[in-house]
């Protein structure tokens, strides 16, 4: 009895002590068991299995023997073979819906006419007439899109037509929302309940109403009682807009409308509208919504779409490729090509050249790789690239440091480069070793008006794909897709050395006749072409390092005189100061630069005299080439750093004898701006300076004046006559994006990475 209660323990220290070995027996059993289960199960089905009828066997022969077969069968006289009862086996893989995606499926429809249904909500009756005033303005005269059909959501029953669209024969529906926004419960409450229940109910489709051909919403708010959207403005609007996606599939076919009711509603209506009919007349010419980029419809953003770029963890969780040739171009084993600006003559016959080749053949890695991070290929060596931060301004949360600085609005500005290839290979380039690199163009050139068709083509291309990213303003939207509106500035920085361009003049003239003013930047390399260069509304050279060494290892160059270039190119910015608004654009590397470099800058603004400095952190972008260079997040210097920076560069300026001061800040992009006081720290025009009661009290009225005064820059461009940047001074930059104040666009609201409000 004794030895049975020992028993247990017994069997537990066994347990403890023999554990893997009883489980590695355990799971071999059970494989065991498995296989031969399986094995027996296959057997029986081969024996069970009955053979072909004629029928099935006729499927399933080729087609050159069926009539052959046919022959040979005798005539069935007996009764044909019927299904057995139950459920049909479904055999075979389904559908994938990415696949569909791809090919256009699920995105075009072949439509031959449209419905508009429009849906409104009103308690006082202003809503209703606002509505009539939509059906009035849709109602042209095009027989593919049908007369608007108008619902009042109060006398509708929300089944019929928020959780399968309305079947018709004649044509495919549109549907519209025009929404108010209350503070007391109403109908609409019931209406957004209905809509998160259908998404929720289990016994639904995931997109009821993915039939549909598209959908848009607008809002009214009162921007008095709630001043911001967090704050309720427009609200419920908002909410239909984000459940209406995921209901639809994401069929967002215009961005959300919004108008303050204190303001002009008809105006900001007859804007949305408009986009609207362009919309539904793209989708009955068969062009359906356009593609959709990622985060697209999407009700709930789990990050910013501009995140384009794998985080390091994801690229470690990555299985390491085999290093090919086209790897890394930058380091590949080929001939170097013959800069005849330093190579002595041969006086050897001049051997055959092959012909020009293209810098980025379709098809090719190089091209495959740009693709793929987001680049538009134009031609043979261009490129277009939307910017963060025009997808940034689109959507309200903020416009990068050269709307603070010069007032450039983002949402109107295209980046782009005549030349993907480059001569440095910078330690924080983003463009990941994927472009090519060399010392001279021996590559195919394209003509510029082929370059600058096809960049604005991408752009607009690339634009329109953000029509269904959630939170894009309808009214910015219509600044750049409206028929009053386009790109009004380029900033040829993209990737690559836009000077390298053999045609840069002509393209840059191009830009400027239809009224784009430019920003090129250039790193240093290229004298010849720099003193070459015509008029631009702002010139930029890359500074990353005061000194031959530093300059060596963090923009690593390809010439052999590469610093002996980035001094006549100093030489050649100073005397160009008249005639441009010359800009020094250093790059803060810590470990590279930042450290006890203040006094070396000095020295280069003394020699080269540019107009403006800008100082700006660098961005990483956590690629496997920039940590391959020694790039690491702890390369990226806090914002605390890049002032105390500024500040030691300032005096060292100042001990100089040179009187730059620093005039704006970015804090969200890490930038600040330093500017010649003499030249742009001025009275506005007309004022005079106040005197006091006391006759040596003096008002200094003296303001930053860094913003451009875009128009007059045309004026001076298409004079034909010599110019200097103050014949085109703006007015003076406004008090938020002075040094001090932060820089952050008042008329935008600031978010963290999941979209959510940032309080600053």
């Amino acid at each position: 009895m004794d030895r049975l209660l020992e028993l247990p323990e017994e069997l537990l220290y066994l347990w403890h002590t023999h554990r893997p070995e009883i489980l590695l027996a355990a799971g071999i059993l059970f494989a065991a068991a498995r296989i031969t289960l399986l094995w027996r199960r296959s057997k029986r089905r081969e024996t069970l299995t009955p053979p072909l009828s004629p029928t099935e066997e006729k499927v399933s022969m080729p087609l050159q023997v069926e009539k052959e077969y046919l022959s040979n069968t005798p005539e069935r006289t007996s009764a044909p073979i019927l299904p057995k009862p139950g459920p049909r086996r479904v055999t075979g893989r389904k559908k994938s819906k990415t696949s569909d995606l791809s090919k256009g499926e699920g995105r075009i429809h072949v439509v031959n006419k449209l419905q508009p249904v429009i849906f409104y909500f009103t308690v006082g009756g202003s809503t209703k007439t606002y509505t009539e005033k939509l059906v009035a303005h849709l109602s042209a005269d095009n027989k593919d899109i049908l007369p608007p059909i108008v619902h009042d959501l109060t006398e509708i029953d929300y089944d019929d037509y928020f959780i399968t669209a309305p079947k018709s024969e004649d044509a495919i529906p549109f549907y519209l929302l025009i929404l108010p926004t209350y503070n007391i419960d109403t109908e609409l409450d019931n209406f957004l309940s209905h809509l998160q229940e259908t998404h929720h109910d289990f016994r639904i489709d995931t997109a009821p109403l993915a039939t549909l051909a598209g959908y848009s919403v607008f809002g009214l708010g009162d921007l008095h009682e709630w001043p911001s959207e967090p704050e309720g403005y427009c609200s419920q609007a908002v909410e239909v807009d984000k459940w209406m996606a995921r209901l639809t599939g994401r069929k967002r076919a215009f961005p959300l409308g919004m108008a303050n009711v204190r303001d002009d509603v008809v105006g900001e209506l007859k804007l949305w509208s408009n986009g609207v009919r362009n919309v539904m007349q793209d989708v009955v010419d068969g062009k359906g919504l356009g593609e959709g980029v990622r985060g697209s419809g999407d009700a709930i953003e789990s990050a910013d779409e501009e995140d384009e770029v794998d985080s390091e963890s994801e690229q470690r969780a990555k299985p390491k490729a085999r290093r090919t040739q086209t790897a890394d171009l930058e380091d590949m084993k080929v001939p170097i090509p013959v800069d005849f600006t330093t190579a002595k003559p041969s006086t050897k016959s001049t051997p055959t050249l092959a012909p020009p080749k293209a810098m980025v053949p379709a098809g090719s890695p190089t091209h495959t790789s740009l693709t793929k991070q987001g680049y538009t290929i134009v031609g043979s060596h261009s490129g277009v690239k939307i910017c963060r931060w025009t997808k940034s301004a689109l959507r309200g949360r903020g416009s990068c440091y050269k709307y603070s600085f010069y007032g450039i609005a983002s949402h109107l500005c295209m980046e782009a480069t005549p030349s993907l290839s480059c001569s440095n290979k910078c330690v924080f380039c983003w463009r990941h070793g994927t472009n090519p690199v060399g010392t001279t163009w021996r590559w195919e050139v394209d003509p510029p008006d082929e370059v600058f068709e096809g960049m604005k083509r991408g752009h607009y291309s690339k634009i329109k794909m953000m029509r269904g990213v959630p939170g894009v303003r309808a009214e910015r939207w219509n600044e750049i897709m409206g028929s009053e509106g386009g790109i009004r500035h380029c900033a040829l920085s993209l990737v690559g050395e836009p000077i390298f361009y053999p045609h840069i003049n002509a393209l840059l003239a191009m830009l400027h006749a239809e009224h784009i003013s430019t920003f090129l930047v250039c790193n240093a390399q290229h004298p010849d072409q720099l003193e070459a260069l015509g008029p631009v509304t702002q010139l930029y050279v890359s500074i990353d390092a005061s000194n031959k060494e530093s300059l060596r290892r963090i923009d690593r160059p390809l010439h052999r005189d590469f610093w002996e270039r980035f001094t006549r190119c100093m030489d050649i910015l100073r005397r160009k100061r008249f005639t441009h608004r010359t800009v020094f654009r250093l790059t803060l590397v810590k470990g590279f630069n930042l450290e006890e470099e203040a006094e070396g800058y000095a020295d280069l603004v003394a020699r080269a005299l540019p107009g403006f400095v800008e100082i700006k952190g660098v961005t990483y972008c956590g690629t496997s080439t920039a940590a391959g260079a020694g790039l690491t997040m702890q390369n990226v210097p806090f914002y605390s750093e890049v002032r105390e920076f500024v500040l030691a560069f300032e005096r060292a300026l100042g001990k100089r004898g040179l009187d730059y001061g620093i005039a704006a800040e970015h804090e969200h992009s890490c930038c600040v701006l330093l500017a010649d006081r003499g030249r742009f720290f001025r009275k506005p025009v007309g004022v005079e300076s106040a005197v006091g009661a006391e006759d040596d009290e003096v008002v200094d009225e003296r303001k930053w004046h860094t913003l451009i005064d875009y128009p007059a820059f045309f004026r001076c461009f298409e004079s034909g006559e010599t110019f200097a940047p103050e014949d085109y001074l703006g007015r003076p930059t406004p008090e938020w994006a002075l040094w001090g104040n932060g820089g952050f666009d008042p008329r935008d609201e600031r978010v963290d990475r999941k979209g959510r409000p940032k309080v600053v």
